[in-house]
């Protein structure tokens, strides 16, 4: 399994990013999928999952109207669309392969599939 995430970098409160994930390895189409982020100092938390079929089953709290999870069986890509960034959401944005449910369990790269991360800054 391989997950090659992309498209972070720093961008000032307010702006956009658009993360990729390009997943190889395994039958994209068969897994739920998720993104994580990790702060600094903090736990690792699911940002959003979306299931095998495309539909949405989780957005945290914080980012609920702001980011749009999505992907491509097609092309193997799972696709995190994040306007009005906030510095709060600073931190390394993983693609990971999820459990059916995320909002009972905490994330963990034991059990799930992570990629390599990418670093979301957003400055004041």
């Amino acid at each position: 399994v391989q997950l090659q995430a992309s498209g972070g970098g720093l961008v000032q409160a307010g702006g956009s990013l658009r993360l990729s994930c390009a997943a190889s390895g395994f039958t994209f189409g068969t897994w739920d999928m998720a993104w994580v982020r990790r702060a600094p100092g903090k736990e690792p938390e699911w940002v959003s999952h979306i299931n095998k079929r495309g539909e949405i089953t989780y957005y945290v709290d914080s980012v609920k109207g702001r980011f749009t999870i999505s992907r491509d069986n097609a092309k193997s890509f799972l696709y995190l669309q994040m306007n009005s960034l906030k510095t709060e959401d600073t931190a390394v944005y993983y693609c990971a392969t999820a459990p059916r449910q995320v909002d009972s369990i905490v994330p963990d790269p034991r059990r799930d599939y992570w990629g390599q991360g990418t670093q979301v800054t957003v400055s004041s």
